[in-house]
């Protein structure tokens, strides 16, 4: 079977994805052209896509040859804010590249907490809210999981580390 690199830091992106008044919490993602690069370094030409409706969604199969045969995998996708049916293709393509193993790793990450005092804070329609950026400055991934991660803002502030106990 095909056995895909782990994601490097730069190819993994920090969204925001709760703000209060005591902090933010974090997701870590990758977008399709990490994916697509991914595919590219590990199997050249061999790979393809190719999207389908069934009941309503919008699913991707993603296939790769293996010796003589094409092995597909395939998922769906959501719509996004921004373009919808763009961003509907982009994430079932996505998950798609995750049931191959591309990027797996990201789904073991820890709760990635940031204290309100590590964050500028603003209000917008009566809610706190940031316009800091985040991103990765530190990964490990050992046997496809998440052992160690520091996240650092926009100002080059180190504002989340955690290591995993292996106690």
């Amino acid at each position: 079977m095909v056995k895909f690199r782990n994601l490097k830091k730069d190819e993994i992106e920090v969204r925001i994805a709760t703000v209060n008044e005591k902090g933010a919490s974090l997701l870590l993602y990758k977008n399709a052209r990490c994916d697509m690069n991914i595919l590219d370094e590990t199997v050249g030409s061999l790979w393809g896509r190719k999207h389908y409706e069934c009941k309503g969604n919008l699913f991707c199969s993603v296939g790769i040859k293996i010796e003589d045969e094409w092995v597909w995998r395939d998922d769906c996708g959501t719509e996004s804010y921004a373009e919808k049916e763009k961003g509907e293709a982009s994430d079932s393509f996505k998950r798609a590249c995750f049931n191959w193993g591309i990027g797996r790793e990201l789904y073991t990450s820890p709760f990635i907490w940031v204290s309100a005092d590590k964050i500028k804070m603003s209000e917008s329609r009566g809610k706190k809210t940031t316009y800091d950026k985040f991103y990765v400055e530190k990964i490990a991934i050992e046997n496809g999981k998440i052992t160690g991660l520091s996240i650092v803002n926009n100002r080059k502030e180190r504002v989340f580390v955690w290591t995993e106990d292996k106690a």
